[in-house]
């Protein structure tokens, strides 16, 4: 189309006083993945069950809005079976099963869900983004082929039906009910599609969103991916559906007459902005500030104009466009778009959408309009003799209202029209293997991207082991302990069976640990991390020992009010980048680790350190101090001391592998305390988000502290050493301070 001729401002800004524009463009990157067996898509399989999930779900819907859900459960007798296809022979019986199956598309929806946070965990596992992103269009595409499938084998149960009923009177129904289905194709595919839609951004905003973000922080390149994975027009054939546009965007004209149809209404604007920033401005520097609908409100607001300084440039600017608009013939076209919205319902699908939109504004489109409606019957024109008159009517400020309206919905459909567009590429690189020499092909190559439910996996044993993460809990002066129980003759073995090791093996399912070993005054657990698994074993550690140190915290509440002595725990926590080694005793497996005798240092404190911090700890409970030089070739724990009462210490390595596993944040708090060590203390606080089940997120915080170097004749401070240490801080004080922090921004 021939560019229309530059549109001049009566009084024309200079540059300098236009608003800046962002620009954007759609982007979904699939980066380092591998290239199925024809070397140009992706191969993947989905869960057989969420498939079948799904097949279900649409099909139940499909018939709900087709309005023929009770042909497609109605039996078939036998002696017809023989003229019924195939598919409808072996799903008769399970069209029953779905009638009385109420909790399905619940059902549907948590599994969708499921499917969801795995393909997060396997993008992970393998730290790589791009494999989730793999698998919502995976999954995207599926619901796409099978909402086609299921209308085309809606409409052949339906004609199968009616090819077998011998009632003349019945016949009649089937034959109109099935011309009516067949009719409506778009209409009950739209619907279909909305219904997909929303599921899809419940699970979204519900669960993966905050997963996501959970595990790999925010990007905000991955998140333009998973907005234009989410966009309105995603299930859209060719998103010039007039309904979904009018319901959540404007309804443009379809037909070559039609002086609003998309194209030239893209010109237009285009012309508008050239008359702003200068008839050269590059085609690609428009696209992309039409990329953005939020210029549109830079440029002309929202057509309520108000006294600022800003406010009178765009008022400036909206006049201008109004003209434009009006000089185009376009602005009646517009101003029809949205009063038609209202008549769609009562009168589609006997009157087209774009004919009602015209009859609006046109007296001769309006007369056939009429005469439709007067033929029915059973319809009413007021309606349309009531929008009639509100276009005529729409005057000064409420045209200029309905302009900056239009040139914001404008974008946003220009822009998700754009994100279609990226999306259809994309998941034309996807290839969904459905048979099995295909599959078996591209498993065998390593090449097949299997995106299944977790019970789907096979045997969680046979999966590799990674690495492992041991937790040690130390119970201090448990000799101590046991004999002030017994000589208040209570029992040592039950006190610690109650309010120690039966409430932590609760805790043992919930984040996949196993007990490595069990003694009077300590408690050894361990989290493997496998290959194909969320990669969160260290994060999920630290939560359990909060938990852990949590629970040992109430009970000693309790028992301390009974005038029984409390248990003082300190917690060591170690990742070791290995698989661990055992030896069989018996059928009984002893795990050979050198991760189990670091935690037992981690988790050790000092007589001397104790006595020096103990009225000095102030918020934290962990503390390494070192008391003399450390000669060459010597290691410097043997010349360090522990501080670690109800506190939780790791490794310099579970540090750096939990910066991996989820997003940890400076935490931009200061704590105020008047401990002695305040005055020397040197750390950095680390806060993040752990997703510890489906919905379910437990903060953390870290602190990083450098090791100082102390007199141990009198504790006075010599400086900083090179070292640093790593405690999970347990003080509730710290996470009362986070979220008052996070609710003040």
């Amino acid at each position: 189309m021939p560019r229309l001729p530059i549109f001049r401002l009566g009084s024309q800004a200079p540059k300098s006083d236009l608003p800046e524009l962002t620009a954007g463009s759609p982007s979904l990157r699939l980066e380092g993945l591998t290239v199925g067996v024809d070397n140009l898509r992706h191969d993947v399989v989905l869960s057989a069950r969420c498939v079948e999930a799904a097949r279900v779900q649409i099909a139940r819907l499909v018939g709900q809005y087709g309005e023929v859900k009770d042909l497609m459960a109605e039996a078939i007798e036998p002696a017809a079976l023989a003229n019924v296809p195939a598919w409808m022979r072996t799903q008769q019986a399970h069209g029953k099963r779905e009638k009385r199956n109420d909790a399905a598309p619940g059902d549907w929806k948590s599994l969708l869900k499921e499917l969801g946070l795995a393909a997060l965990n396997r993008a992970k596992s393998e730290g790589n983004q791009s494999v989730d992103l793999l698998a919502r269009l995976a999954m995207i595409k599926q619901l796409r082929a099978e909402m086609q499938q299921q209308f085309a084998l809606a409409v052949e149960r339906c004609n199968a039906l009616r090819q077998n009923c011998t009632r003349q009177n019945v016949l009649q129904q089937y034959q109109e009910r099935v011309t009516r289905l067949k009719v409506s194709r778009k209409m009950i595919l739209r619907k279909t599609a909305l219904d997909l839609f929303l599921t899809l951004r419940e699970i979204e905003k519900e669960s993966l969103a905050r997963t996501r973000r959970s595990l790999f922080g925010l990007n905000d390149v991955h998140e333009e991916s998973y907005s234009l994975l989410l966009s309105r027009l995603a299930f859209s054939d060719d998103g010039r559906d007039d309904y979904l546009c009018a319901e959540h965007y404007v309804m443009l004209g379809n037909w070559e007459r039609d002086p609003d149809r998309y194209t030239r209404m893209r010109e237009i604007v285009t012309t508008f902005l050239r008359s702003l920033y200068g008839e050269d401005t590059a085609d690609d520097v428009l696209e992309g500030w039409l990329y953005h609908p939020e210029n549109s409100h830079r440029l002309v607001g929202s057509g309520s104009p108000d006294s600022s300084s800003e406010s009178q440039g765009q008022q400036q600017r909206l006049n201008a466009w109004v003209r434009l608009l009006e000089d185009e013939a376009v602005m009646e076209c517009i101003i029809a778009s949205y009063h038609v919205v209202g008549l769609l319902g009562e009168y589609s699908p006997l009157v087209n959408p774009q004919q009602l939109k015209n009859a609006l504004i046109s007296r001769e489109e309006c007369n056939r309009v009429e005469r439709l409606i007067q033929e029915n019957g059973k319809m009413s024109p007021a309606s349309l003799y009531s929008a009639v008159s509100k276009v005529a009517g729409c005057r000064g400020a409420e045209r200029a209202k309905i302009a900056a309206r239009f040139l914001f919905d404008f974008l946003r459909y220009h822009r998700d029209l754009r994100r279609q567009e990226t999306l259809n590429a994309a998941l034309d690189t996807v290839n969904l293997a459905s048979a099995g020499s295909v599959q078996e092909l591209s498993r065998l190559n390593g090449t097949l991207y299997e995106f299944l439910l977790p019970d789907e996996s096979g045997r969680r044993e046979e999966v590799r082991i990674l690495r492992h993460v041991v937790l040690k809990a130390d119970v201090r002066d448990s000799t101590r302990l046991t004999r002030t129980l017994t000589e208040k003759g209570l029992n040592p073995a039950s006190y610690f069976s109650l309010n120690f090791y039966g409430p932590v093996n609760k805790l043992l399912g919930k984040y996949g640990a196993e007990k490595v070993f069990l003694e009077g005054d300590a408690l050894i657990l361990a989290i493997l991390e496998r290959e194909g698994e969320a990669s969160l074993a260290v994060s999920r550690t630290c939560v359990l020992a909060r938990e852990i140190i949590e629970i040992v915290s109430g009970y000693n509440a309790i028992v301390q009010r009974s005038g029984m002595p409390g248990l003082e725990l300190g917690i060591g926590i170690t990742l070791q980048d290995a698989a661990p080694l055992y030896l069989m005793d018996g059928d009984r497996k002893i795990m050979i680790s050198e991760a189990l005798n670091e935690s037992d240092r981690l988790s050790g404190c000092h007589k001397q350190a104790r006595k020096m911090m103990e009225s000095d700890a102030g918020f934290f409970r962990v503390y390494a101090f070192q008391v003399a030089d450390v000669p060459e070739g010597a290691s410097p724990e043997d010349f360090t001391w522990s501080y670690n009462l109800g506190g939780i210490r790791m490794n310099e390595a579970a540090f750096r592998k939990m910066q991996q596993e989820v997003s940890l944040q400076p935490m931009q708090v200061r704590l105020r305390t008047e401990a002695k060590l305040s005055e020397i203390a040197e750390y950095r606080l680390f806060s993040g988000m752990v997703p510890v089940d489906r919905d379910i997120f437990r903060s953390i915080v870290v602190r990083e502290s450098r090791v100082p170097r102390m007199d141990p004749t009198d504790f006075s401070f010599m400086g900083w050493s090179e070292r640093t240490y790593y405690e999970v801080c347990t003080n509730p004080a710290i996470y009362a301070a986070l979220e008052k922090h996070a609710a003040a921004k």
